[in-house]
């Protein structure tokens, strides 16, 4: 996967009425989206550490660091992403 990039355009109302109760929009909008991040990798971590205690033809070792456990659970056939469930659920 490549790094990605989001941009997000507020105008000048919603910029006042964010400026009313934060000290710095940007620095808000990098804590969020940290704070989502750390969310979705505990749920990620536990929900594949249940699925792969519980694989008997998984023998190897779960790995220990996130980039390592990531790839690992991203590799298999059995991986979907979040769209990819939706989609599945909906035909």
């Amino acid at each position: 996967m490549a790094d990605l990039t989001v941009t997000i355009t507020l105008n000048d109302t919603q910029q006042a009425i964010m400026n009313n109760d934060l000290l710095d929009i940007e620095t808000w909008i990098e804590g969020a989206v940290t704070g989502k991040e750390n969310n979705c990798w505990k749920r990620m971590q536990q929900e594949w550490t249940t699925k792969l205690m519980n694989d008997d033809s998984f023998t190897d070792s779960i790995p220990s660091n996130q980039a390592d456990f990531v790839a690992l659970v991203t590799a298999r056939e059995d991986y979907l992403t979040r769209s990819e469930r939706d989609a599945a659920e909906n035909n």
